[in-house]
């Protein structure tokens, strides 16, 4: 008979999910890493809140002094060295990256453009190829840690509405979690992606009433997402509870990449 001392090792107090651990998260000024930032603080968490816009100071001010705020362009790797140095610094150690950081991937034209391609891959797949890089050099001394790469349900299937080259370069993301979580293992190292589907975040208001019910009525369960709703399984994969998941893309679409058509 199972008893309360059986289950005593996997009961965790309410709130807890990432008590102790420290996390970088980019594109902390506003949208779904700004809320990121909020859950993880929530949870127990010290965050590196960065970001290009300066979004990530008026973040930080709100959620306290567990988070600190860092100005990064995740397009140079100089700015994404001095990110997690930042963060040993300030907290000693680094647990988890979320990489969130992005440019919106709306169509641009009908065919891609030297312009379009440059300006997408190097902020969504080179961001990522020189986060996760960092983020493994930092995790590593101290036995490892989680990375949670942002990816879109554009990856995984197509939309007329978002630019090839984005879709592309969030496809490039998927594979390069893939191979960091392969790779970097044996040392420690888990690294999964979540793909959103249509989310409510603040750059998506801007699009016409008539867009964004199309675009919400793409899921299954009818209706846009909400940027917490990404953040929560963000934080699920970079908390303990996750210990034996690796090297998956979750869609967090509301059925999208399920449905045909």
């Amino acid at each position: 008979m199972t008893n309360a001392d059986d289950l005593a090792g996997v009961l965790r107090p309410p709130g807890g999910l990432l008590e102790g651990k420290v996390a970088v998260i980019t594109g902390a000024g506003a949208g779904i890493g700004q809320v990121c930032a909020a859950v993880f603080a929530g949870e127990g968490a010290k965050v590196l809140a960065a970001d290009l816009s300066g979004g990530q100071d008026d973040t930080a001010a709100a959620l306290g002094p567990s988070v600190s705020p860092f100005r990064v362009d995740v397009r140079r790797e100089e700015d994404v060295e001095a990110m997690f140095a930042r963060a040993i610094e300030v907290f000693g150690r680094v647990d988890a990256l979320v990489h969130v950081a992005g440019i919106p991937g709306s169509r641009r034209s009908a065919e891609i453009t030297t312009e379009e391609y440059e300006d997408l891959t190097s902020v969504h797949l080179r961001g990522t190829v020189l986060c996760d890089k960092h983020a493994v050099r930092a995790m590593v001394p101290t036995g490892g840690g989680a990375i949670v790469n942002f990816s879109s349900a554009a990856s995984l299937n197509v939309d007329e509405r978002i630019s090839m080259a984005y879709s592309a370069a969030k496809a490039g993301v998927n594979a390069l979690t893939k191979a960091i979580a392969v790779q970097y293992g044996p040392q420690g190292i888990r690294a999964n992606a979540v793909a959103p589907g249509f989310t409510l975040s603040k750059k998506n208001f801007a699009a016409p009433p008539e867009i964004m019910r199309e675009l919400a009525g793409k899921a299954a369960l009818g209706r846009a997402g909400q940027p917490q709703e990404q953040a929560n399984v963000a934080a699920f994969l970079a908390s303990d509870l996750a210990s034996f998941v690796t090297g998956v893309i979750v869609p967090v679409d509301g059925g999208w990449s399920a449905k045909l058509a």
